[in-house]
């Protein structure tokens, strides 16, 4: 079901410069973005758009997926860390390339069920959901080799740069409730470098080093 909506999704992202590397393409190809939508708008699954998936939360819009997928630069074997599981779809596109297994944070209680349930759905098995402040990170994990965050910061969290590995990347959007830039922080020799990689808009992260409330 969907395949060929799915298929032209990839197509037009690549055409649109948007998804470049072979391992992101191969990634969204594979895994079915209408399994982790309401069933009542499965039918926009593969439009590019954030959709919305119940309690104020939305599951990113193909295009982000992408982007930020390249961005981090995923290599085989990675450890990751994302912060904000939402439905589910975004964790399953990672562990499809890192072929490993990925921790992923939600504080919604409502979608750490559902994200369970349509992980299973998708047969993807390399994703654990973990119900919690993700501003927190996990540090029974850390080190990370990746951390990514899909909700919008005041600030990038303390316990998220801590967690990364020497060498390893973070992605976090920083801004205010309704814009953000998306921030690539880097952990090198011991030192942060971080820099902008554009503009961006997410629901807010909300935690003890986020926004105190989603309103």
């Amino acid at each position: 079901m969907y395949e060929r909506e799915r298929k032209e999704m990839v197509e037009k992202l690549v055409t649109s410069g948007y998804l470049r590397s072979r391992e992101v393409i191969e990634a969204m190809m594979k895994v079915p973005r209408h399994v982790f939508v309401p069933a009542e708008i499965q039918h926009q699954a593969y439009y590019d758009q954030p959709l919305p998936v119940g309690d104020d939360q939305t599951i990113s819009a193909p295009h982000m997926v992408a982007m930020m997928c390249d961005a981090l630069r995923l290599d085989r074997g990675h450890k990751v860390l994302e912060v904000g599981a939402g439905t589910g779809y975004h964790a399953c596109v990672i562990a499809e390339i890192v072929k490993r297994k990925v921790i992923s944070i939600e504080r919604v209680e409502n979608l750490v069920k559902r994200a369970r349930e349509n992980l299973a759905d998708a047969g993807c098995e390399l994703v654990e959901i973990i119900h919690g402040d993700g501003t927190k990170g996990y540090e029974k994990e850390a080190p990370y080799d990746r951390i990514i965050v899909t909700a919008g910061a005041p600030e990038v969290p303390d316990a998220l740069v801590e967690q990364l590995k020497d060498g390893g990347l973070l992605l976090v959007p920083v801004g205010s409730r309704y814009y953000q830039e998306l921030i690539e922080v880097r952990k090198v020799s011991g030192r942060i470098e971080k820099r902008s990689l554009g503009g961006c808009a997410f629901v807010p992260l909300v935690g003890e080093d986020g926004w105190s409330s989603p309103f």
